[in-house]
């Protein structure tokens, strides 16, 4: 497994490196080669009065990702806490994908490797002639990704696996961008475009 550690606002010293390595390998270690990449951000809070100290894993799986975030005091803590977090996620899609109630055939498409998607061919001309640098809102993060159309029971599967409360695809059917989410009071919510 390739594992990727991130740090903000602290000092990545070797124990704290090899102690985020030995605590994910034991968390993956029963699911074999289905995880490739790891990538982790370990993080402090600025503020001295917040005791707060993030662990967060991202866990290319098989072509899904697989997200996990704790927080508490303590960043060892966080990084116990997101281990057994990721390795129940981790457990959930597997036993889901060898469950017999899935139609034959039924699986997650693979992700391609970087080699398979760089191409040995020049580019011709300048890039960057005529063209003007625009910085992004700093308000704003961009996140860009692969929306292969799916059905809304499998939209909900992958918002149990990424932790976040919401979740946007392309319905299967219609090809139009749909978002499910967690709802305060239990329960998920489905938002369609109006036609």
């Amino acid at each position: 497994m390739k594992l990727l550690i991130h740090g903000r606002n602290l000092e990545l010293t070797p124990a704290l490196r090899d102690y985020t390595q030995a605590k994910l390998e034991k968390a993956v270690h029963h699911f074999g080669d289905m995880v490739k990449e790891a990538d982790v951000h370990l993080s402090v809070a600025r503020n001295p009065r917040v005791p707060q100290q993030t662990a967060e894993v991202t866990v290319f799986a098989s072509g899904t990702v697989i997200r996990a975030q704790e927080r508490s005091e303590n960043l060892y803590a966080s990084i116990d806490l997101v281990a057994s977090k990721l390795s129940r996620q981790l457990r959930r899609y597997k036993e889901r994908h060898a469950d017999h109630h899935h139609s034959p055939g039924h699986s997650a498409s693979s992700t391609p490797n970087t080699k398979d998607l760089t191409h040995e061919t020049s580019i011709e001309g300048s890039l960057i002639k005529g063209k003007e640098a625009h910085l992004p809102n700093p308000g704003v993060r961009r996140k860009y990704f692969p929306m292969p159309p799916m059905s809304t029971e499998d939209a909900l599967h992958q918002l149990e696996l990424i932790d976040h409360d919401f979740y946007m695809f392309r319905e299967r059917n219609t090809g139009e961008l749909q978002v499910v989410y967690r709802r305060n009071h239990g329960g998920y919510g489905l938002i369609q475009a109006k036609n």
